[in-house]
């Protein structure tokens, strides 16, 4: 059987800490930055975590 890859966009996207669980950075942030009110801005610059069958799914991706 041979090796599984990586997925190339779940690497880019996603970040597994120490502690295992998955980290992902909040969306809407590429352009039209000077439209975005301060408090929206802010909001974006947290990221959240996945949970669930959705973390084992990208765990499993990103260590191929």
């Amino acid at each position: 059987m041979p090796k599984l890859k990586s997925h190339s966009g779940a690497k880019k996207r996603f970040r597994i800490n120490k502690n295992g669980k998955v980290k992902f950075a909040s969306t809407d942030r590429g352009h039209f930055m000077t439209e975005k009110s301060k408090d929206r801005k802010r909001k974006l610059r947290k990221g959240g975590y996945l949970s669930g069958k959705q973390a084992k799914t990208i765990k499993k991706m990103i260590q191929g």
